[in-house]
């Protein structure tokens, strides 16, 4: 491999003394050396082209599809003006329910030209989701795959919107659930065979995803320049859900400002550059896959390998052997199954480097082996939420690798962080208390949703996430807990308000209450404990079922116990902890040392 000009500059910033705490107390502010960019993400795209245009910029593996950044922007270019050709303007939001896909791709990229919002949908969302996602933002279109894996989408659609099915003009819905719906692009499958796929017919009013690029003319492309130029880089430009405490999705709003500068920095923690090749297994719809993936390649132009539609360990490995792949993103659960896979060490892997690996605690003894016998010598571990665009801290290539296995790193240029107590003090260096995070990154608020905004956002600007942390002496932060009642589950933030409420819509709950306990797989898994009203009678797997059929996957809980009461606080609060205790101890689980 060629030399990397970026290592030798961050080796002196693994031992930077200027990212320590500069007294007792628990704050670090990070490097102001490299400037922020006040640029749009289609600016940011725009000088790539400039610099890279005929370098691969994308490659599609289970789609056979590969383009140069000249290619990638045309593409874009022309979806834009197709977008131009229905309505849609500036501000609209346009939703993206799709797994990864290169049509994914484009609508990032299409939507970020012409100012309209994109707004992420979890490829896992079942019609009720789906419903309240689409009409809290008022998505003016939306589009979609025809499903993924068992989730039909057409189908889900069908039963929100009847209406699509109905003779009429393609591409013109009118919807009495969906109202603000007008325009549904449908996208040819991949995912089911062929004989399945026919009887998944494109709705009446649908458009197919070539008929709807068809709609753009040369005036709808002779605008683009100008439209684009008059963008703002303070602009919202992506919505993104996030489970909510109040039962329902949050829509974290992000601007061109926050995520351009949040992907410069990821790339610059792994020194990566035009000459990298980035393998991304993790989901498009997570800021994980859309900006420490698409767009920390899209800041340096480093070709950017998506191995399917959706995560598989054998596909991943083959793609970056293939690929010859020198950067690899997931979260613990992906690096688990991709070193349990025997393929692991038959495919020379070598060509690895660098990579991130975020979204949940990781466990010490992967970091290990995925060092080891991926060849991963560089890795970073990140920290973020997506209410931070979102990554706050990272650790770099040169940091000694006890650090790197062991922490999150340190704080990322242009940032600021505090570690305090439940009376907003800050605590001495070292001491648990809850993170807090300010700077560039913040998201705009949580789409019209002052209340919610106000409590996650103090009057100084801080973000309060919500984890418990501790920050060392020289500046390296490790997560602790959750001030929050959150669990993540393979990467994915669970509120179990949110299940909790679902559940008590059950005819035969009186009670329930949802918590994490720990789990080798996934970092930890759903439990919920039940207390049935009287006179009823239920089978634990019943429960399981009831949310299987309505919510996402991954928040349906994997063990479910009836009990006859809850423990309590003297105040009469459940106390989840002791809850937790026991199953722990009954289930004969144990928790994974992590950073």
């Amino acid at each position: 491999m060629s030399h990397n000009p970026f290592l030798s500059d961050w080796v002196k910033g693994g031992a930077n003394p200027s990212l320590s705490p500069p007294g007792s107390l628990s704050y670090v502010a990070g490097s102001t050396d490299a400037s922020l960019h006040f640029i749009t993400v289609s600016q940011l795209l725009d000088r790539t082209v400039a610099r890279h245009g005929s370098r691969d910029a994308a490659v599609f593996v289970a789609q056979n599809q590969r383009l140069s950044w000249y290619d990638l922007q045309q593409q874009a270019d022309r979806m834009a003006a197709a977008m131009l050709a229905m309505g849609i303007r500036r501000g609209n939001r346009v939703g993206i329910w799709s797994p990864n896909r290169l049509e994914w791709l484009l609508t990032q990229f299409a939507t970020a030209r012409i100012g309209a919002v994109l707004v992420n949908i979890n490829p896992a969302y079942k019609s009720s989701e789906l419903e309240y996602a689409l009409n809290k933002v008022r998505c003016r279109m939306l589009v979609m795959a025809r499903g993924h894996k068992s989730n039909n989408y057409l189908e889900t659609l069908r039963q929100l919107a009847p209406e699509i099915d109905r003779p009429g003009v393609a591409g013109d819905l009118t919807s009495l659930r969906l109202e603000h719906l007008k325009h549904v692009i449908v996208l040819d499958d991949l995912s089911l065979p062929t004989r399945q796929a026919e009887q998944l017919p494109v709705p009446v009013r649908a458009l197919r995803f070539q008929a709807f690029l068809q709609q753009a003319g040369p005036a709808q492309h002779a605008r683009l320049k100008d439209l684009s130029a008059s963008l703002d880089p303070d602009d919202a430009i992506n919505i993104q859900f996030t489970s909510g405490t109040t039962g329902h999705p949050k829509g974290a709003t992000l601007s061109h400002f926050n995520i351009v500068n949040n992907a410069r920095f990821a790339a610059k923690s792994m020194a990566l550059t035009h000459e990298d090749r980035l393998c991304i297994p993790v989901p498009l719809y997570h800021c994980f896959g859309m900006v420490l993936g698409v767009l920390t390649a899209t800041a340096v132009g480093a070709a950017m390998v998506f191995p399917g539609e959706g995560f598989d360990a054998e596909a991943t490995l083959r793609a970056v052997y293939q690929q010859r792949c020198t950067a690899l993103h997931g979260v613990p659960t992906m690096f688990v199954s991709m070193l349990a896979e025997p393929v692991v060490h038959q495919l020379d892997l070598s060509s690895l480097r660098t990579g991130i690996m975020a979204g949940a605690p990781c466990p010490v003894e992967t970091m290990q082996a995925v060092m080891r016998t991926l060849h991963m010598q560089q890795i970073t571990i990140g920290y973020g939420m997506t209410e931070t665009s979102p990554l706050s801290f990272q650790s770099h290539v040169s940091d000694p690798v006890e650090r790197r296995v062991a922490t999150v790193g340190r704080i990322q240029p242009h940032v600021q962080a505090k570690v305090i107590d439940e009376n907003g003090r800050m605590v001495p260096v070292g001491t648990a208390g809850e993170l807090c995070v300010r700077g560039y990154l913040v998201m705009r608020s949580y789409w019209e949703d002052a209340t919610q905004t106000k409590e996650a956002i103090d009057d100084a600007g801080w973000m309060h996430t919500g984890d418990l942390a501790t920050i060392d002496a020289q500046g390296y932060c490790n997560i602790v807990g959750r001030v929050k009642d959150m669990l993540i589950r393979g990467g994915e933030n669970v509120f179990p308000r949110e299940i909790e409420n679902f559940l008590m819509q059950h005819p035969k709950v009186l009670d329930v209450q949802v918590f994490g306990v720990p789990d080798a797989k996934y970092g930890e898994e759903i439990a919920a404990w039940v207390i049935l009203k009287p006179g009823q009678s239920a089978e634990p797997n019943e429960f399981v079922e009831f949310c299987r059929a309505s919510l996402a996957h991954y928040k349906t809980p994997r063990y479910v116990r009836l009990v006859r009461e809850f423990p309590l606080t003297a105040t009469g609060k459940p106390q989840k902890f002791q809850m937790r205790q026991r199953m722990v101890e009954e289930l004969g689980l144990r928790s994974p040392q992590t950073a």
